[in-house]
């Protein structure tokens, strides 16, 4: 491990709102902050999570265009999520936290009707492990656990097969998208919420790739 990663590391600890629990920990006895989020923000505005947030640019971004909600990134790398987590620190923003897990384990650490929103930003879109995309029937069902009535999932993505993938699945569990764009860029008006840019998307932009994007109801 070189010694840049074990200095992020490091200083992700002395972050006052970077979260990294010991998974048996939190299987044996709980997770604090399940149902207590709000406590920490010191608000009860709602709470938005970016799944696989990476460098944290779309958590960052969202939180300084939406003052008046709370955003969480979630990731299991600590060395990327450190810029993130640093430049929110930095700012003072008091509405941007950072936890450190899988996101397999997500109903740990959130409590029913926890959370209002989802974002998933370019996640890896597993051509060989369909159970283990991020929009799968089975991740789809924890996203509902954890879901306010009412509560959207957002996929930004420059994946062709997980896009189409997307919204199969949808189709199949009987879910009506709420918006579906084939190539955002190709919009006369780009929706500021779908503008923020992450070292990914900048990357497939220089590419040539189309960047797609879906927003869906995980209904019962």
């Amino acid at each position: 491990m070189s010694k840049n990663k074990l200095a992020k590391f490091a200083e992700n600890a002395t972050f006052s709102n970077f979260f990294q629990p010991v998974s048996t920990d939190v299987f044996n006895d709980g997770f604090s902050m399940k149902g207590k989020w709000n406590e920490f923000f010191k608000n009860d505005n709602s709470i938005v999570l970016e799944l696989g947030c990476g460098r944290g640019e779309y958590t960052v971004g969202l939180a300084k265009k939406f003052p008046h909600k709370n955003f969480i990134g979630i990731d299991r790398k600590g060395a990327r999520m450190w810029k993130g987590c640093k430049e929110s620190i930095d700012n003072q923003m008091k509405n941007v936290a950072f936890l450190r897990t899988q996101i397999d384990h997500l109903n740990y650490f959130f409590a029913t009707n926890e959370v209002s929103e989802i974002w998933i930003t370019f996640p890896d879109p597993q051509p060989k492990k369909a159970n283990k995309r991020l929009t799968s029937p089975l991740f789809l069902d924890r996203y509902r656990q954890v879901l306010t009535a009412g509560g959207t999932v957002n996929l930004k993505t420059d994946s062709e097969l997980l896009y189409d993938y997307t919204l199969e699945v949808l189709e199949n569990l009987h879910y009506a998208p709420l918006e579906v764009i084939p190539d955002i860029y190709q919009q006369e008006n780009i929706a500021d919420i779908l503008t923020i840019q992450t070292y990914y998307e900048k990357m497939w932009l220089q590419q040539g790739s189309k960047i797609r994007y879906i927003r869906f109801e995980p209904i019962s």
